[in-house]
């Protein structure tokens, strides 16, 4: 009996073991080995949703988390990180009823103020979201992941001092809270300060290797600082750990054009249209590629669907098209 503990424990410390050091499949693997009994618990279901969320797994993070608070419904610890999972998915609905859950179980823990916080952000509602924040940061001084949500806040609402005072306060408490530097190199970026950004967003790698989020701001960060190459090698580690993140494709395309590898750009865009059929601003970006390899054709109607796609974007379409237009009556006339 007591031989059978003490290999169950080691089960679970390893594979927790992996989880803190971010190697979320071998993690996941790791925890799915346990017997049924033991797997089917609130903490084990709890650690695999959140290896999936730093996998950006969203939905089956969710799920879990679901199936988490069904074994332990009156489980709270967790539900910060599932309130962001469903932050990321834009599911108002399934967020409110979350925050209603959170508070009727306890109003005064931290944990339910951050989903309640997460609740009000969702809806563009920051000062309030702030306020929820804060009163987790009053329950539980500690809690670093109170603090990064303050941060993001504070950066949504373009207050960038108050933000990096909240992620460095989060390191402080953990200097392993790799989201708190990735916050202070958001900001740095934002800033136009390359240098700064690319420093704390190489920090927040060193501690998570296997995001593609991270990678994909990191190289966002070396082609606005001119270092194309590190770029394209950050933003291919992006697409190779999550083929399906557009932004990664997006600006590696980008990154290809100022190199004028239009050919390698025009495969990228494809298949982001692909994954994002609706975004007008890929098609904008591909309507120029095909001018550029001289497809007139193409980048007619590329630009036109961009133009369907994002009126917000209408002048700096339509400036395009004009070109385009010009440019094949002037080749006409030559040929005349």
């Amino acid at each position: 009996g007591a031989q059978r503990a003490v290999a169950l424990l080691r089960q679970l410390a390893g594979a927790y073991r992996l989880l803190c050091q971010f190697q979320c499949r071998e993690a996941v693997d790791q925890f799915k080995a346990l017997p049924s009994a033991h797997y089917n618990t609130g903490w084990v279901l709890t650690q695999v949703g959140r290896a999936y969320f730093e996998m950006v797994q969203y939905a089956e993070a969710s799920r879990l988390f679901e199936q988490a608070q069904k074994c332990e419904p009156h489980r709270l610890s967790g539900m910060e990180l599932h309130s962001t999972i469903l932050w990321h998915l834009k599911k108002e609905v399934a967020l409110c009823y979350l925050a209603k859950k959170a508070i009727d179980l306890d109003r005064q823990s931290p944990y339910s103020c951050c989903v309640v916080g997460n609740c009000f952000s969702l809806q563009k509602e920051h000062d309030t979201a702030l306020k929820f924040f804060q009163r987790a940061i009053q329950l539980q001084p500690d809690m670093a992941y109170a603090y990064t949500l303050s941060g993001h806040e504070h950066a949504a609402k373009d207050d960038f001092e108050k933000a990096m005072s909240c992620y460095r306060a989060a390191i402080r408490i953990d200097e392993r809270h790799y989201n708190a530097w990735y916050g202070l190199g958001n900001v740095y970026y934002r800033q136009e300060k390359y240098d700064f950004a690319e420093h704390h967003l190489r920090k927040a790698l060193a501690i998570n290797p296997c995001s593609s989020p991270l990678f994909c701001y990191l190289g966002m960060a070396l082609h606005a600082n001119q270092k194309t190459l590190q770029a394209l090698e950050m933003l291919s580690n992006s697409i190779k750990i999550d083929a399906k993140n557009p932004l990664a494709r997006f600006h590696k395309a980008q990154v290809l054009i100022s190199t004028e590898e239009y050919e390698t750009a025009l495969t990228e865009l494809q298949l982001l249209v692909e994954a994002a059929p609706k975004e007008g601003s890929v098609y904008l970006v591909l309507g120029k590629v095909y001018k550029k390899l001289g497809q007139t054709n193409n980048a007619m109607i590329a630009l036109t669907r961009a133009l369907d796609l994002s009126p917000k974007d209408s002048q700096q379409i339509k400036a395009a098209l004009l070109n385009l237009e010009r440019e094949d009556n002037a080749e006409e006339e030559e040929e005349l």
